[in-house]
C-alpha cells in the first residue's frame, strides 16, 4: 500500500457528506489555471470519447469546441452536478466509503480528476477502479494546484511539498500494474513567484492487454 492509516486522516474527520451538503458555485483555481487545464484536455482528449469526470462539480472545463460520445460526472453534490451542461447524466458518491465505482469494465475513453484527488484516501481503490473502467490505451488526466480545503485533505497530501505531490500522484498511477505515468505537466516560471495559482498534471495511459 502507498500510504499508512496516519498518512489517510483529516482534520476534519466528520463524514464527507456533511461537508458538501451545500452547493458551491466558485471555481477553486484561476482562470490561468483552468486555461492549461482546458488547452491539456484538447492535447489528449478526442472527439466522440465517453469521458468520466470523477469528483466533479457544476463546470468540468472540458473544450467547447469538442463533442464527446458521453459525458458522465461524479461529485458529491447533486445540485452542482445537475447544473453542469457538460454531463450527459451523474452520480453522487462519496469515494471514502464506497470503493466500487457503479460503472461497467472498459466502458470509457478517460478519467478526469480534476483539483480534487487530494480528498481521496484510499486511492489506490481508486485507481484500481480508473483502471478496471478504462478502455486499452484509455487515458486519466489529474490536476491539481497548491488549494485545498485543509481540513478535508488528508495527511500525505498536507504535510508534503509540491514536488512531493507530483511524486504522489505518479505513484497512484504506476502502482496499477494496467497504468502507467506518460505525462507530467509543470507550473509555468511565473508561478514560482507567486502570480497565479500554480498548474500541475499527471497523464497516465491503460497498458494494453
Amino acid at each position: 500500500m502507498i500510504l499508512n492509516p496516519q498518512q489517510r486522516t483529516k482534520l476534519d474527520s466528520r463524514s464527507d457528506d456533511l461537508f458538501y451538503a451545500l452547493p458551491r458555485f466558485v471555481t477553486h483555481v484561476d482562470d490561468f489555471f483552468l486555461a492549461r487545464l482546458t488547452d491539456l484536455y484538447r492535447q489528449y482528449l478526442q472527439p466522440q470519447m465517453r469521458v468520466l469526470d470523477l469528483m466533479s462539480s457544476w463546470v468540468s472545463h472540458l473544450p467547447p469546441e469538442v463533442s464527446f460520445k458521453e459525458v458522465v460526472g461524479h461529485g458529491m453534490n447533486a445540485a452542482e452536478l445537475a447544473r453542469n451542461p457538460r454531463l450527459d447524466r451523474y452520480f453522487v458518491q462519496d469515494l471514502n466509503k464506497e470503493l466500487a465505482l457503479p460503472l461497467e469494465d472498459a466502458s470509457f475513453d478517460a478519467v478526469l480528476i480534476a483539483v480534487s484527488v487530494q480528498y481521496l484516501q484510499y486511492p489506490e481503490a481508486i485507481f484500481t477502479e480508473i483502471a478496471r473502467i478504462l478502455q486499452p490505451q484509455g487515458i486519466v488526466i489529474v490536476s491539481f494546484s497548491n488549494r485545498m480545503f485543509f481540513e478535508k485533505a488528508i495527511q500525505a497530501w498536507r504535510d508534503a511539498t509540491e514536488g512531493d505531490r507530483v511524486q504522489l500522484v505518479q505513484a497512484y498511477i504506476n502502482s496499477i500494474p494496467a497504468l502507467k505515468v506518460i505525462d507530467t505537466h509543470l507550473p509555468s516560471p511565473w508561478s514560482w513567484f507567486g502570480f497565479g495559482d500554480p498548474f500541475y498534471a499527471v497523464v497516465g495511459q491503460k497498458q494494453s492487454v
